[in-house]
């Protein structure tokens, strides 16, 4: 498809202005191999840059090569990626790193179509691995360039369909330079994260401010158009009980695949269960105390999830529960609190640690 309105020194100016502005300090930024840049781009999607740090940091030092990922078990995995969310992202990235290692002798495939074969990875993160890493001439179209993009050209329609995806790719291989490729695919970044922000864009600051459609308009928010509106989000609910017997607690190992998939969590219950009988009838133990810990809500992209927690002190020790399966195993609080744990497991347990309950 053809671009149109398009001008000559889009990417000089770009370039230009991260000389002068750009972030070039970030740990991702520093010995950059395409397993370094790889991390960081699957740590950065829906997360942001100063959450990300510290992750990434811990990350490296248990992970600092491709094969010490590959050959770490998926628990240590799902333990360093803890609250981050949207764990199907450190679960590819585990299966990914098995492919390189067993397949490619370690190595990151030459073309955007190769890496594009690893799990997890799309078009984007692709082109942005080896535009980065390798100066491959290669476009990204992540959140932050479709803003720009989208401001820049005043795209009036959702960048969501696909007919408009397809012409802002073409808009971003247009622009995409020749040379400084990984410093380009950085600096696209940079101004969308830095100033042309979703709610307070930095219009003045930015370089491309005269040729700006959007910013022409007087309404620059108004770009990119917005998803068309769904039906609010469901609400579903669920009762978690920690199972306590003197400093152990109960967990759960969550299926491969679903939510959660792969991490420890509580044992579950319907909202409208008598959690006592159905505990000690499902682990056959003798309840000494119950106490009703503070509900919260937690949010998923597609519902919320209203919690209810409980801890159950029991009586009969932590022999049971424990068979081949290995589903169900007890850990000391200090043990279950350095697991892969989903964010709001994690803020239960801590809850119960700290002392922090309601008894009901």
């Amino acid at each position: 498809m053809e671009v149109v309105n398009t001008v000559e020194n889009f990417a000089p100016r770009v370039l230009a202005w991260f000389d002068l502005h750009g972030r070039k300090n970030l740990p991702w930024q520093k010995n950059k191999t395409p397993y370094r840049v790889w991390i960081s781009e699957i740590m950065l999607q829906q997360t942001q840059v100063a959450t990300v740090i510290p992750y990434y940091e811990k990350f490296m030092e248990s992970f600092p090569d491709v094969y010490a990922l590959a050959n770490a078990k998926q628990d240590d995995v799902l333990a360093h990626w803890s609250g981050l969310g949207y764990y199907a992202r450190a679960r590819n990235m585990h299966k990914a790193a098995n492919m390189l290692v067993d397949e490619l002798d370690g190595e990151f495939p030459a073309s955007v179509e190769g890496v594009c074969e690893l799990p997890g990875i799309g078009r984007s993160t692709a082109s942005a691995i080896l535009s980065i890493s390798r100066d491959v001439q290669a476009a990204i179209l992540d959140g932050n360039v479709k803003r720009v993009l989208a401001r820049f050209h005043a795209i009036a329609t959702w960048p969501g369909e696909k007919k408009t995806e397809n012409t802002m790719w073409d808009i971003a291989g247009y622009y995409m330079p020749n040379q400084r490729c990984g410093e380009y695919t950085q600096a696209m970044m940079d101004l969308g994260a830095t100033l042309c922000t979703r709610s307070k864009p930095k219009c003045h600051e930015c370089p491309l401010m005269d040729d700006c459609a959007g910013f022409a308009t007087a309404e620059p928010t108004q770009f990119p158009i917005s998803k068309p509106k769904k039906a609010a989000k469901p609400v579903k609910s669920a009762q978690f009980v920690v199972l306590k017997s003197s400093s152990k607690v109960l967990l759960e190992k969550r299926p491969a695949s679903g939510i959660w998939g792969g991490l420890w969590s509580l044992p579950e219950f319907d909202s409208d269960a008598s959690i006592i009988l159905e505990a000690e009838q499902r682990f056959q133990c003798d309840t000494e105390s119950v106490t009703v810990l503070s509900p919260f809500r937690h949010t998923f992209s597609h519902y919320h999830l209203d919690i209810a927690p409980s801890l159950i002190s029991i009586a009969n020790g932590v022999s049971f529960c424990v068979d081949e399966s290995d589903k169900y195993r007890w850990f000391s609080m200090d043990e279950s609190l350095e697991l892969g744990l989903p964010a709001p497991v994690r803020r239960i347990l801590e809850s119960v640690e700290r002392g922090d309950t309601l008894l009901i």
